[in-house]
């Protein structure tokens, strides 16, 4: 079972302030993820850090 962490809000004003406190993308990165990929949890995460580590 999944920690209550690792769930993702419904909310993605939430969910782009987490990216970019865990991850360093700006908002605007992370809101075009969301768009892209919507609200999953793991697949924001792992495309955010791939942006993060090309700065």
């Amino acid at each position: 079972m999944a920690d209550e962490q690792d769930r993702t809000p419904n909310n993605p004003e939430v969910v782009v302030r987490r990216l970019v406190k865990e991850t360093g993308i700006t908002e605007e990165q992370a809101r075009e993820l969301i768009y892209f990929l919507g609200l999953q949890w793991a697949s924001l995460l792992r495309e955010a850090k791939a942006l993060a580590a090309r700065r």
